[in-house]
C-alpha cells in the first residue's frame, strides 16, 4: 500500500492595505490589510517512497530534479520553496532524512500578484503536516511559512499571503511588532459577496513580474524616512479600515472609491509599481465603463482588479480582450489550506489497470 498526501491552498486578492505588512513599516507603525481568497489554488502532492531519494517535480518553478535523501538539501536557486520547507521541517522536528516524490503546480503564473509563492509554501507545508502529524494549526503554519520564505530563503515580501492561504475567506489582518499577526475573519453576508463578484473584474496583464525589486524600493523609502512614501503608506493602511466597513455594509460604491484612491497612493510607494502597459489597461477599462482599479500585489504587472457597474461588465471585458492579457473568471472562497491522505495500492493510486 502506498501513501499519498495532497493539499491545496487558495490564492488571494489584496483588497486594501497591502504594503503596510512589510518591515520596517509594520515594525514601526503597525499595518492593516484586508484580503480575500479566491478559487485559484496552489497544489501539492507528496508520494511516500522507500527509494532513498527525493524526487521533485515543481511545474510552477519548471524544475524537475532528483536528490539522494539527506537531512538538508542545498538551496541553489532550484525548487527553493520545496527545499526550504523540507529543510526546516526536518530540522525543527528532529527527523531522519525522508524519501518521497513531490509535485507542485499553481492555477496562476508566478509573479501574478495573487501571492503564488507564499501560497505554495503553505500548501507544501500542509502536506508535511498531514503526512507526519505535525502539531501546527493555522497560525503556526502561517508563521513557519513566513519564516521559511522571508528568513531562511531571504525572499522579499510581506506577511499577509501566508496567513490568507492558511485561513481563507475575507480577513482583516493586523501586523504588529515582533512579527506578531492577528487575523480577524469577517462574516460577509452572501448577497454582499455576490454583489462584489458581480462588480469585480480580474484582468491578467499578460506579463508576470518579480516583486522583489519593487518591495525592496518600498522598504528603502520607509527606512530612509521618505515622507511622501510614508504618508502614502499611512493612507493605504487606513484604506484597509475604511474598506472593511464598506464590505461589511455592502457599499460597493464606497469600495470602488477606496480602491481607486489606494491605487493612487500605491503608485507613490515605488517607481516600478506602474508602467505604460498597466496604464494602457487602466485607460481601456475606464473608457469602457470601469469605475476604479488597482493592481493586486506589489505591482509592475500581474493581475488588475477593476470595479465595474455589473450591467457594463461585458463592455469592459470586450474592450480589454483587445489587449495582450485576458480576463480571469473568479469567485471568492471561504476555506483556507487543507490536506488529505490517500492509502491505496500503487495501481489505483496511479490510475493504472
Amino acid at each position: 500500500m502506498s501513501q499519498i498526501i495532497r493539499s491545496k491552498a487558495p490564492l488571494r486578492l489584496g483588497l486594501a492595505g497591502g504594503g503596510s505588512d512589510l518591515s520596517p513599516y509594520s515594525d514601526t507603525y503597525g499595518g492593516y490589510v484586508l484580503n480575500a481568497t479566491i478559487n485559484l489554488y496552489a497544489y501539492c502532492t507528496v508520494e511516500v517512497t522507500d527509494s532513498g531519494k527525493i524526487e521533485i517535480n515543481a511545474y510552477d518553478a519548471d524544475c524537475f530534479k532528483s536528490y539522494v535523501s539527506a537531512s538538508s538539501l542545498e538551496i541553489d536557486g532550484e525548487a527553493s520553496l520545496i527545499k526550504g520547507v523540507y529543510n526546516r521541517v526536518v530540522k525543527d522536528f528532529n527527523l531522519q532524512p525522508l524519501s518521497f516524490k513531490i509535485t507542485t503546480y499553481n492555477d496562476a503564473p508566478a509573479g501574478s500578484g495573487l501571492g503564488t509563492s507564499s501560497t505554495m509554501v503553505v500548501a507544501i507545508l500542509k502536506c508535511f503536516v498531514e503526512w507526519l502529524g505535525l502539531p501546527l494549526g493555522d497560525y503556526e503554519v502561517s508563521r513557519l511559512a513566513y519564516e521559511i520564505e522571508r528568513k531562511d530563503l531571504g525572499l522579499s515580501g510581506g506577511k499577509q499571503d501566508q496567513y490568507a492561504a492558511a485561513f481563507g475567506g475575507f480577513n482583516f489582518m493586523e501586523f504588529l511588532t515582533n512579527d506578531m499577526v492577528i487575523v480577524n475573519p469577517l462574516k460577509i453576508k452572501r448577497w454582499i459577496v455576490d454583489e462584489l463578484e458581480a462588480s469585480m473584474l480580474l484582468y491578467f496583464t499578460g506579463r508576470s513580474r518579480s516583486s522583489a525589486q519593487i518591495i525592496d524600493e518600498q522598504k528603502k523609502n520607509t527606512s530612509s524616512g521618505n515622507q511622501n512614501a510614508i504618508e502614502a503608506m499611512h493612507r493605504i493602511k487606513q484604506s484597509a479600515v475604511d474598506m472593511k466597513l464598506a464590505v461589511l455594509k455592502g457599499d460597493t460604491r464606497e469600495f470602488a472609491r477606496i480602491l481607486g484612491q489606494a491605487w493612487e497612493d500605491k503608485k507613490k510607494m515605488a517607481s516600478a509599481i506602474t508602467n505604460p502597459m498597466i496604464q494602457e489597461a487602466f485607460d481601456v477599462a475606464i473608457n469602457a465603463g470601469a469605475v476604479a482599479g488597482k493592481v493586486s500585489g506589489a505591482g509592475g504587472g500581474g493581475f488588475i482588479m477593476f470595479m465595474v457597474e455589473p450591467t457594463r461588465k461585458k463592455e469592459v471585458q470586450n474592450a480589454l480582450s483587445k489587449l495582450d492579457g485576458f480576463v480571469m473568471p473568479f469567485q471568492f472562497t471561504d476555506g483556507g489550506v487543507h490536506g488529505w491522505k490517500i492509502y491505496s495500492s500503487d495501481d489505483v493510486a496511479t490510475f493504472k489497470k
